[in-house]
């Protein structure tokens, strides 16, 4: 039998296969089928400080109302700031599945301040996370910021958590930086343990009807591990942080290829919600019956051997590739 472990930031994995930030993962039963189905790890669904603030104020409003209308009713109500509420069950989550499960669990904080950075991350480690995923959703729509602002920003909440905990922490990369290579080396530098290709940020679309912007997201498609596979595939071997993909992971062929490019997990997220957690055993079954043909003893053993410092023309992953694919394709105008 093949041999399906792997590391990623320095912890033991069963299987290269990892549960990406998802709703599933709200529930430890859940995670427990996770892991009786073989996944690696699990990655949490993200803790969004506008949410704990928002919920802060709503109990603050509530005591505030109430106390006016009877005073005797503030003697009931804590002080705002010793009313634990908003990350106590994101951490009660990680206490109990790091209780009742064996597989490293991995938080997700998405702050936006850095006393919320700084707070959060602390109590992540103390309730007992393996690791930490860094989870910057951040819009740069002021047209006055330059790219060096919005770097400076994502470096400065990797330098500040990294000050703040001990646990490994990766960053999930935004694929709009104009120099994906140079940011990935600085966010090494800064003191990332993992990057994980691509945060999919969100899109609005229009009701044309309604004139209405739609909140609502799709979800992923194969084709989308395209951008995740070059960068991965270009990195290896060049940088000291894991790498992880955690875009179109829809089947074992998916998370072959990106074994191949260099990556040392791939996350699901869509293909669970849209087949459920037995499908993650499907995932691996397949792995090994292509281990197995190849053949191949281990996943260390096929990882990276199709990155751009593996391969015998280096030059596929750039624009030579690109000349070559406009004129091997047959290009012909549709009949009217």
């Amino acid at each position: 039998m093949p041999d399906l472990t792997t590391q990623y930031m320095g912890l033991n994995l069963s299987s290269p296969l990892v549960v990406s930030s998802n709703p599933l993962s709200q529930k430890v039963d859940n995670i427990l089928q996770m892991e009786d189905a073989g996944a690696g790890a699990v990655v949490l669904f993200s803790l969004f400080e506008e949410q704990i603030r928002g919920e802060a104020a709503r109990v603050e409003q509530v005591s505030m109302a109430t106390s006016n209308a009877f005073s005797e009713a503030s003697d009931y109500f804590p002080d705002i700031r010793d009313y634990h509420v908003g990350p106590g069950r994101y951490l009660d989550l990680i206490r109990k599945s790091k209780e009742r499960t064996g597989l490293p669990i991995i938080a997700s904080l998405n702050g936006t301040t850095p006393e919320g950075w700084i707070e959060y991350a602390r109590e992540i480690e103390q309730a007992g996370a393996d690791a930490l995923e860094i989870n910057v959703y951040f819009i740069p729509a002021d047209i006055h910021l330059t790219a060096a602002d919005v770097e400076d920003r994502y470096l400065d909440v990797v330098r500040l958590v990294r000050e703040t905990v001990k646990i490994p922490i990766a960053v999930k990369m935004n694929p709009y930086f104009s120099s994906t290579g140079n940011m990935s080396q600085r966010f090494c530098e800064a003191g990332a343990d993992g990057l994980v290709f691509f945060n999919r940020f969100y899109q609005p679309d229009f009701d044309i009807l309604e004139l209405n912007v739609l909140s609502d997201l799709d979800l992923s498609v194969k084709a989308e591990i395209r951008l995740p596979l070059l960068w991965i595939a270009v990195l290896y071997g060049q940088i000291p942080a894991s790498l992880a993909a955690t875009t179109g992971v829809h089947g074992a062929r998916e998370l072959i290829k990106y074994i191949l490019a260099g990556a040392d997990v791939a996350m699901c997220a869509s293909g669970l919600l849209k087949n459920g957690i037995p499908w993650i055993k499907d995932v691996l079954t397949d792995l090994e019956f292509y281990m197995n043909e190849m053949p191949f003893s281990s996943v260390q053993s096929f990882k990276g051997i199709m990155s751009q410092q593996k391969i015998a023309d280096p030059s596929a992953y750039g624009r030579a590739n690109y000349i070559a694919i406009l004129e091997k394709k047959q290009w012909t105008s549709p009949r009217p």
